[in-house]
């Protein structure tokens, strides 16, 4: 398997594969795009049809993906069958949702999901706590594992596999239909590959 590199998997040592949804209107707008069930974009169909060979080069042994439509829909069309997982759900943005963050820099300077207030939806630390339970219930597991959802929460669930404060989330920029893998190295956790967009 790739992800190997020739070596066999630690047990319950997992590799997690993270892969980010095709392209929706909102996500080329900038809009914050929480639970709203935005469909992907032709354009992020084909994004997300690109690198379904790369993730055909691995048998998974375990696959995942947020309910919304958006993040089920790139998972079939990359050749995964995944389980549904509440834990993978974007950030609720609250009263941020359907706003760009310029929008928003008109009223209130220096705005930012992750450094401000998210009224009527979740703290960073809340998303932080989901990526948390998350990350438990899979390294029981023996991987690779799958695992496809959004851009704020993946981004949050890389800072917490390094143990870092999901505020960190901040420094790992992620774009649409890309691949990501989080791995080992001895004891330690790792990023292996980030935002790949045309596989391994």
């Amino acid at each position: 398997m790739p992800f190997e590199h020739g070596r066999p998997t630690m047990p319950h040592r997992p590799q997690l594969v993270l892969i980010r949804h095709g392209e929706t209107e909102w996500s080329k707008s900038g809009q914050h795009t929480g639970r709203t069930d935005i469909p992907l974009t032709e354009h992020g169909r084909e994004e997300a049809s690109s690198i379904a060979a790369a993730v055909a080069e691995t048998s998974f042994t375990h696959a995942f993906a947020s309910p919304l439509g958006r993040a089920w829909e790139t998972a079939s069309l990359v050749g995964l069958t995944p389980t549904a997982d509440d834990s993978l759900l974007e950030w609720d943005y609250g009263d941020y949702e359907g706003i760009t963050t310029d929008e928003t820099r008109e009223t209130i300077p220096d705005w930012s999901v992750w450094t401000h207030d998210i009224f009527n939806g979740e703290s960073v630390d809340e998303v932080g706590r989901r990526a948390d339970a998350a990350i438990e219930r899979y390294s029981v597991l023996s991987g690779p594992i799958a695992v496809v959802a959004h851009g704020h929460f993946l981004r949050i669930f890389a800072a917490r596999w390094l143990h870092l404060p999901a505020q960190e989330g901040r420094r790992f920029v992620l774009n649409t239909s890309t691949l990501s893998l989080l791995g080992w190295e001895r004891e330690n956790r790792v990023i292996n590959r980030w935002n790949d967009p045309c596989g391994w």
